[in-house]
């Protein structure tokens, strides 16, 4: 092995999720409410796998995307403000998508396929302000290759952290990507966990303790949730996306503390959307470099 193989991998320079070719996204933000929406539109052909780690997801169709499954690809992953209530932002993907003739061919004509996953950012005595499938579809048609904007956009546009030491300092939605080989691995993290944010070097962005400890206060069950889509460029089945997702939902771990607790709802997608040969162990170790990298850039800079 050579000494630039041996390097350890890093961020791209102003990469993102968008890195990947054919890869899209767009939002839709209602800075007042606080609230808003993320599409992730894929190329096709793809392969689509996922994993669901926190005790308190808000998820749709994530049980397609388990191994053994029949339909192996997605449309779009949808990742949405509004808890349960914002999943119907799906919904306008789902018209979009139909619109554009795009979908799992049935006798009946294409139906698309939109795994999504909610945060909770809701606002008491502000029911109205949950994303919609007007929203969703809004978001969909904004979809660009560009580079992801970053910070309180989309559906990280409500996301707080540090909830179980009753300090609420606020999260937000983060991109990168990270080359391995001949391939690209970008990831997107939405950030709206129970714990504190830390970078893979162990350095602490929002305060808190770096080893764990008892709650300091009753975080809301099922109101914690970081949400992560990582796509690549090179060819893989699900089973090897599968273990994609493992390693993503390490750099979780690593970055968020605590993690996949009992009040969390932490889901990560992930996209096989191209034909390079890198070992699938090279593309997860990727994931886990791009993921951190997303986490931490999805921190606000006035909180580091």
């Amino acid at each position: 092995m050579s000494s630039e193989e041996q390097r350890p991998l890093g961020p791209l320079s102003g990469g993102t999720l968008t890195s990947v070719p054919g890869i899209t996204v767009g939002h839709w933000t209602d800075p007042a409410a606080r609230t808003g929406c993320t599409v992730v539109v894929l190329p096709e052909p793809n392969v689509v796998a996922g994993e669901v780690r926190g005790a308190a997801p808000g998820t749709r169709e994530t049980a397609l995307l388990a191994p053994g499954m029949s339909v192996q690809r997605a449309d779009a992953i949808v990742l949405t403000g509004g808890s349960a209530f914002g999943l119907a932002a799906a919904d306008g993907v789902v018209t979009a998508l139909e619109a554009d003739g795009r979908g799992f061919p049935t006798s009946a004509g294409p139906v698309p396929i939109v795994p999504a996953a909610a945060i909770f950012d809701l606002v008491p005595g502000a029911d109205g302000c949950r994303p919609t499938a007007e929203n969703g579809r809004a978001a969909y048609a904004a979809a660009t290759g560009d580079p992801v904007p970053i910070g309180r956009v989309g559906a990280g546009a409500g996301a707080v952290v540090a909830r179980w030491r009753d300090q609420r300092r606020p999260g937000g939605l983060g991109s990168a990507a990270v080359r391995v080989g001949d391939a690209i691995v970008g990831a997107l993290a939405v950030v709206n966990a129970m714990g504190d944010v830390f970078t893979l070097a162990g350095e602490s962005l929002t305060g808190g303790f770096s080893a764990p400890t008892v709650l300091q206060a009753d975080p809301g069950a099922g109101e914690n949730t970081t949400l992560v889509v990582v796509a690549t460029d090179a060819a893989l089945d699900r089973s090897e996306l599968t273990r994609v997702a493992v390693r993503s939902q390490g750099a979780i771990a690593t970055c968020i503390r605590p993690a996949h607790t009992a009040f969390d709802g932490d889901t990560c997608f992930t996209a096989s959307c191209g034909e390079r040969t890198v070992a699938a162990h090279d593309i997860a170790e990727a994931a886990f470099v791009a993921t951190a990298a997303a986490i931490e850039s999805a921190i606000p800079p006035a909180v580091t």
